[in-house]
């Protein structure tokens, strides 16, 4: 029967197979990588597995189960391990927790081929009880070496009797066989777990009271203890001895010492006892009277911490609160006259007003960004700058600024370096130096403004070693202190009158030079001026010149052909940026939530604009979103709305994007997106 024998042939490897997998006494499975809801090859499904598998981990069934039915909450993890040999085709070995089972493993992985397969095969074996048996190992020889420190403190008294370790918080002891047989105790019944009424139960009944009370005192301070009294050992007599110890630590609490013989000794210590006697009372009186001194001078620096702090902020919030109050006054006020215009059919009169909202507004996004430049947590958007053309663009303003009673010069190197910097924040923060040097001068003088190339090499404290261009603004004023000078980048330091600055101009300069990948430096002597350099990143790219832009009124209307995404979580903002869109000619969705953008994406893949805020509920950023967009459409184009970037200080975005700070101008966000359509 050719058919029957065929069907043989095909089976024996299979039966053979099998027969091999459960001869393997660790757990063996193959695992196979699938799409899943957090995009492609994001979970994996167990295909095959052998007996061994419940044996080590617990789980019966395994077969047909993906990773997150087994782990739910570690499964990603899991996935990222055994997604990097899937893709390298590295073989794998480590130990990791199986979170889910409560137990550790030894794991061994390796991908089948071809890769096409998308199989990875693992071998794995329980290693709890080894895992547990280490930190048992590891808890013994801490302990063992504590015991031996102890003993060897208590060693340094000199010649004794026998040792001691109390253990205060678990009322244990570990004494030496020498110290049980001194105080008339069995060494074998030392390790039984004796109390302190046990140990003592062999000393005099005169000397036990003040054993006790001394025993009290010791354990309740870290001064040194020493007590003498007589003990009856197994000769039936009294011996005196003197316990001598300390209280060793805290937390947990530890009382180690020595028991030393005073037989031999008795009348000399006799006649010491006096003297020592005082001199143990004026350790303890000045010890004691360190302690309390050195407690009220700690006190009073905690209140003179608390009370600048408290003075800082109070200075920083009085300052904002006024400038946020009179902001909103006119903004608030402005829209009324605006209410009241229309109520009564005057609607030519509302453009001032309106302008007057416009400007306020303006003035407090700026307020805003001032306090992200302090705190280094700012959207930044670098690009290849020249320097010296941006401080050139700027000096019309800066004279402006800083008024005709000062002079502003510039010098600049023969051919300085392109830094990679944001323009803007670099501009804003010449001119809050320009002020303070303005400050520093009210007499009048000069501001030199210039910058050359540095070559940093080891051992800067605050740069790595590289290429840098070096912008330093240079006055003749006042100068400043050593002192000054160390606390000038300080949040909320400043050396302005009550009133008069709230300490964000330097911190913010030093804030953003960090940012950006440099830093800050000041260099003063006073009297005689002050130099700020800010040191920023030489740009290995070269400088893109700005091309003239064609008027937005000439750039073709949208239709709608062209899909734009919206998310934000904010109601409000997402329905005023919807209606600029729609205006415009584009087909707008929406969203309130990164999952669901996401999903819509999928649904739509005429979506050509994703503009997403980057601070989302429900656990995935708009960086995340965008990230995860651009898998599976990379010609997606991002554009992200933030007011503040919690993940602007841990490094550049992970797509390329553009950034529209909040609050924007919309024409500038709707000819953004223009562009970006390929509309202009």
């Amino acid at each position: 029967m050719p058919g029957a024998r065929g069907a043989e042939d095909q089976t024996a490897p299979d039966a053979g197979y099998k027969a091999l997998m459960e001869l393997i006494d660790d757990g063996f499975c193959v695992i196979q990588f699938i799409d899943g809801p957090r995009g492609p090859l994001s979970d994996y499904v167990h295909i095959e597995a052998n007996s061994g598998y419940e044996r080590h981990t617990g789980i019966d069934g395994i077969v047909g189960k993906t990773v997150f039915d087994v782990a739910p909450q570690d499964g990603d993890e899991w996935v990222k391990i055994y997604g990097e040999v899937l893709r390298t085709g590295e073989p794998l070995r480590f130990e990791r927790e199986f979170v889910e089972v409560g137990r550790h493993i030894e794991v061994s992985a390796r991908r089948v081929e071809p890769a096409s397969k998308a199989q990875v095969a693992v071998l794995f074996r329980d290693i709890t009880d080894r895992k547990q048996k280490e930190r048992e190992l590891r808890e013994s020889q801490r302990r063992a070496e504590k015991n031996a420190r102890h003993v060897a403190r208590a060693l340094s008294a000199g010649a004794i009797l026998g040792t001691w370790v109390w253990y205060l918080d678990s009322e244990t002891f570990d004494l030496d066989d020498d110290f049980s047989r001194s105080m008339g105790l069995d060494p074998a019944r030392a390790v039984e777990g004796l109390t302190i009424e046990q140990i003592v139960v062999n000393v005099h009944e005169d000397d036990k009271p003040g054993l006790m009370a001394a025993i009290d005192r010791a354990t309740q301070q870290t001064s040194p203890y020493a007590h003498q009294f007589r003990v009856r050992r197994a000769d039936g007599r009294y011996h005196w001895v003197e316990a001598n110890g300390r209280m060793e630590s805290q937390t947990p609490r530890i009382f180690a010492g020595v028991l030393m013989d005073l037989d031999d000794r008795r009348a000399i210590l006799e006649e010491r006892d006096k003297a020592a006697a005082a001199l143990s009372q004026l350790n303890e009186t000045l010890e004691q009277r360190v302690e309390e001194q050195t407690a009220k001078l700690m006190q009073q620096e905690e209140k003179l911490r608390q009370a600048q702090k408290m003075e800082a902020v109070g200075q920083l919030t009085g300052g904002l609160a006024h400038d946020f109050n009179n902001l909103l006054t006119a903004i608030s006020g402005s829209l009324e006259f605006v209410a009241k215009r229309l109520e009564d059919g005057r609607p030519e009169e509302i453009l001032r007003y309106l302008e007057a909202a416009r400007s306020s507004t303006e003035r407090a996004a700026g307020v805003t960004q001032r306090l992200l430049s302090f705190s280094r947590q700012q959207s930044l958007m670098p690009k290849p700058t020249d320097v010296p053309q941006l401080v050139h663009g700027m000096e019309d303003l800066l004279r402006h600024t800083i008024g005709p009673h000062i002079l502003i010069r510039t010098e600049h190197s023969a051919a300085p370096w392109p830094a990679m910097v944001d323009p803007n924040q670099l501009e804003s923060a010449l001119l809050n130096l320009c002020i303070n040097s303005r400050d520093a001068m009210p007499d009048g003088g000069t501001i030199t403004i210039s910058t050359a190339n540095e070559v940093i090499q080891d051992g800067h404290s605050e740069l790595q070693p590289g290429n840098y261009l070096r912008l330093s603004v240079r006055d003749t004023g006042t100068g400043m202190s050593a002192e000054e000078i160390s606390k000038a980048f300080d949040p909320y330091f400043t050396t302005k009158p009550s009133g008069k600055g709230t300490g964000l101009g330097l911190s913010m300069v030093y804030g953003f030079a960090r940012q950006s990948g440099g830093c800050a430096t000041i260099e003063a002597d006073c009297g005689v001026g002050t130099t700020v350099n800010i040191f920023l990143p030489r740009s290995t790219a070269a400088i893109e010149f700005p091309t003239a832009q064609r008027p937005v009124a000439e750039a073709p209307a949208a239709s709608a052909d062209h899909s734009i995404l919206v998310v934000d979580d904010e109601v409000i903002v997402r329905f005023v940026v919807v209606e600029a869109l729609e205006e415009a000619g584009f087909t707008v969705y929406e969203a309130g939530n990164a999952a669901d953008g996401l999903a819509l994406l999928h649904e739509q893949p005429g979506v050509s604009v994703l503009l997403t805020d980057i601070g989302l509920p429900g656990g995935m950023t708009g960086r995340e979103l965008a990230s995860r967009a651009k898998e599976s459409r990379e010609d997606l184009k991002i554009i992200f709305m933030t007011g503040y970037d919690e993940e602007a200080a841990t490094g550049p975005a992970q797509v390329d994007a553009e950034v529209l700070l909040k609050p924007f101008d919309f024409d500038e966000m709707v000819h953004r997106v223009k562009r970006l359509s390929g509309l202009s």
